[in-house]
């Protein structure tokens, strides 16, 4: 039993020394993680400054609607 799970250990052991051997050896691969990573950020940063942008465009809206229609205080509610 014991024989067996060692095998299976060192059989598993060996594929996953073999799968990061190959992962890490393929230019292909480097070059799609390097990409990603260096563009993953920039990408959230853009995401993020358009969503303020957009933010602020509208609130900056809604303060010129609001000067354009002050509320009266002649009108109680």
């Amino acid at each position: 039993m014991y024989n067996q799970l060692l095998l299976n250990y060192l059989y598993f052991h060996s594929i996953r020394i073999v799968l990061i051997d190959m992962t890490i050896n393929n230019p292909i691969f480097i070059f799609s993680l390097i990409t990603v990573i260096w563009f993953t950020p920039g990408i959230l940063v853009r995401r993020w400054n358009e969503q303020k942008q957009i933010k602020k465009k509208e609130e900056s809206q809604a303060n010129s609607i609001k000067k354009l229609y002050p509320k009266s205080k002649d009108f109680s509610d």
